[in-house]
């Protein structure tokens, strides 16, 4: 085993990995809300609640119907993300003629609804949640052992935010999405149906947060709380990628997740507010963000 700045090898890569892991989930959660903002208009405060579900819905599969985790990785995220267009249908779509503001306050209210529904439910304890036998395991590479599921979240988050941006930016779907937003008359008009674009566009970033919250679930316990404690994290990586943009929120939440990893290492006692830190410091600097456009 070797040094690195006097750090050993393993201690090292040990919290660059969980670093790497903490970034999948910021990339997925602000991606979802990147989406979400970037074409809606709507700060969705109750992504962290819809993400805890992801990962609920996961779990009750598994234990009232006996679904593993390989199906309830597609079927809890259209889950969450058909209550997601359920919520903007009855709910949110009122709200877009009125200012920002109105949409975070209803969506802040949902969530606090959301977890008490869960923590009344379920307690704060915490759920077990296996690992498949497929992932169970790992690679020794040397200088550091790496288990089969983290390097799956991994591979599964990068994979899925790339497709999203893809999607989102290089095809005609992702142009008609990106016209609605700036012109919804005119786009109507060549016979696009704009309000079902627009609620399946918030399912789709609802369904982005369930899919992370199956990933979550057998890495940490399954409970209400899940989502409230990181959702202030993956709005600071919302902000420091800039509000509504795609690559920004998936670019900064990998990058943070490492910066994070690595104040863990060198200077512990700052890891908890590192990014908020960085967030100030970019703010002052740009304050449209990294990758964000002035308005």
């Amino acid at each position: 085993m070797f040094t690195i700045f006097g750090v050993p090898s393993a201690a090292l890569f040990g919290q660059l990995l969980l670093g790497l892991i903490n970034g999948s989930f910021y990339a997925i959660l602000s991606l979802g809300l990147a989406v979400i903002f970037g074409l809606l208009n709507i700060i969705n405060f109750a992504h962290g609640a819809q993400y805890m579900m992801g990962a609920f819905v996961a779990w009750m599969l598994l234990n009232y119907a006996g679904i593993g985790y390989w199906p309830a990785l597609l079927l809890a995220p259209l889950l969450v993300g058909a209550f997601g267009v359920v919520l903007e249908r009855v709910m949110i779509s009122r709200l877009y003629k009125f200012d920002h503001l109105y949409g975070l306050l209803l969506t802040f209210g949902l969530a606090l609804i959301i977890q008490g529904l869960f923590r009344n439910q379920y307690g704060v304890s915490g759920l077990p949640y296996g690992i498949p036998a497929e992932l169970r395991g790992g690679q020794a590479l040397g200088f550091m052992f790496l288990p089969n599921y983290r390097a799956w979240v991994v591979v599964a988050s990068l994979v899925v935010c790339l497709v999203t941006w893809f999607v989102i930016e290089k095809t005609k779907l992702g142009a008609y999405l990106r016209a609605a937003t700036e012109n919804p008359t005119l786009v109507q008009a060549f016979g696009v149906n704009v309000p079902l674009m627009i609620t399946l566009t918030y399912g789709f970033g609802v369904a982005l947060a369930g899919f992370a919250g199956v990933l979550a679930a057998p890495i940490y316990s399954v409970n209400p709380n899940m989502g409230a404690d990181l959702i202030i994290v993956v709005f600071a990586v919302v902000v420091i990628g800039g509000m509504g943009s795609i690559l920004g929120s998936i670019l900064t939440g990998f990058a943070l997740g490492l910066v994070e990893g690595l104040t863990k290492v060198f200077y512990p006692e700052a890891s908890a507010t590192v990014i908020f830190v960085i967030m100030v410091l970019v703010l002052l600097v740009k304050p449209a963000g990294l990758f964000g456009r002035a308005t």
